[in-house]
């Protein structure tokens, strides 16, 4: 290590560059020169116990008893570089061969258990592939991290990552069915948001799904995604303002009965049976709606006010044309009642709109009808705003640019369920905020 450190210094000093030293080229040499020197470190920490070898004998974990054999090494990468790991190796004659014999009782300490990556370095590795491509994932952990690895070990470590996180998110769930987990203390208002969005999936996972594609067949699958937030404080105009860093996210790819259970367990771990007020918030989705009734009753119910006016502008292009004057003042008048939540008035203007002569239209401009009369009291904007509550479900639908967009929506990407619901967990974990909650629970 000292004639590194000899030679990293007359490099540095060398006249280079028209005399100028090379910081930078410096900098990476001596974490090169650490990394090194760590992991020499850490492989005599590792071995220092004699590979874990404690008696002839050890539990194989079936209800046997395994005998040491010998010695086995393991190359196992590290975040500070290539280490061997020195392990007892024992066999259980016992067990059946499908079970597996062997038993390394130190792999299972250090949790290594089939794979060659350690704990350190499969954190970083899920990390920086939850939140970019894997290729590009591999490129910045090198430049960043100084650590080599193939773009497709990124992807599997990611994605196994994935799965124990959701094995996790199910844990958590089953303790707070059983009342063993302690949820979040009372808060003033608990607000709760869910939408769909659509992840482009490879063919086999569209098979017989019609879909919205020119020939009728699905090219993605419907991801949802919830999120809970809450909210004590108003800005200087009267506003209500979300609690920084307070919101949480759940999502995968599945139904809308498999996914209520996951939002109303995060719901719950965040408080909501001693919430003050809970809001459901969202667009006019039947399915939201649904789950809401089914797992939150007597939550406030709000749609969204901006899908709201949308559902107005499409009545008045379906009654009046795009871009007429007539029904840009028809619209007009009806934000007005829209935001004073005067629904049983709009409804009768809509009905009260001569008949098109499009049989299409006419039938569309009945389900618009419809929509405002299923939601009118989800649209009561004035006495919500009265009361300081939100009415825009903003939150959930930026997430689902940010938490499943941004990621597993790319240009060329195709998912499996599979890894895009490893993926999901991973950013829901960290866009919010808890990471570091997932890595202390699989210590």
């Amino acid at each position: 290590m000292a004639r590194e450190v000899e030679q990293i210094t007359a490099r540095f000093f060398a006249d280079r560059r028209g005399g100028r030293r090379d910081l930078g080229a410096a900098e990476f040499e001596v974490r090169a020169a650490m990394h090194t020197v760590g992991s020499v470190l850490l492989e005599q920490l590792l071995n220092a116990d004699h590979g874990g070898q404690s008696g002839p004998r050890r539990a194989c974990g079936h209800g046997h008893e395994a005998e040491f054999v010998d010695y086995r090494t393991k190359h196992l990468q590290t975040i500070l570089g290539d280490v061997h790991l020195r392990r007892a190796y024992y066999y259980c004659g016992q067990c059946p061969e499908d079970r597996g014999r062997g038993v390394i009782p130190k792999d299972q300490e250090l949790d290594v258990v089939g794979t060659s990556f350690s704990p350190g370095l499969r954190r970083l590795m899920a990390r920086v592939g939850a939140q970019q491509p894997f290729d590009a994932a591999r490129r910045d952990l090198a430049e960043v991290a100084g650590v080599v690895v193939a773009t497709k070990a990124l992807e599997r470590i990611s994605e196994a990552v994935g799965v124990a996180a959701e094995a996790t998110n199910e844990a958590e769930r089953a303790a707070l069915r059983t009342g063993t987990a302690h949820p979040s203390p009372a808060t003033h208002r608990l607000y709760i948001e869910m939408d769909g969005t659509g992840v482009p999936v490879v063919p086999k996972e569209t098979q017989g799904r019609a879909g919205k594609a020119a020939d009728g067949t699905a090219k993605t699958r419907e991801a949802k995604l919830g999120c809970v937030f809450t909210q004590f404080h108003f800005d200087a105009q009267g506003w209500p303002m979300r609690d920084p860093d307070a919101t949480t996210y759940v999502g995968a790819i599945e139904t809308a009965e498999q996914f209520g259970p996951r939002l109303h367990a995060e719901a719950v771990r965040r408080g909501l049976t001693p919430a003050t007020t809970v809001i459901v918030l969202a667009d006019g989705a039947p399915w939201i709606w649904n789950r809401a009734d089914a797992h939150f009753p007597g939550a406030v119910q709000i749609v969204d006010l901006y899908h709201a006016r949308e559902h107005l502008e499409a009545v008045g292009r379906l009654a009046f044309g795009s871009g007429s004057a007539a029904g840009t003042a028809w619209v007009a008048a009806r934000r007005d009642e829209l935001d004073d939540g005067d629904v049983d008035v709009i409804i009768a203007e809509i009905r009260k709109l001569p008949a098109v002569s499009d049989p299409h239209r006419q039938d569309e401009l009945r389900k618009e009808a419809q929509y405002f009369e299923t939601n009118k009291l989800r649209m009561c904007y004035k006495y919500f705003r009265a009361r300081g509550f939100f009415v825009g479900s903003g939150v959930v639908e930026a997430g689902c640019k940010t938490v499943i967009g941004q990621r597993l929506k790319q240009s060329g990407m195709r998912w499996t369920v599979a890894g895009a619901n490893a993926v999901i967990a991973l950013r829901c974990r960290l866009l919010g905020n808890r990471w570091d909650d997932l890595w202390r629970s699989a210590a």
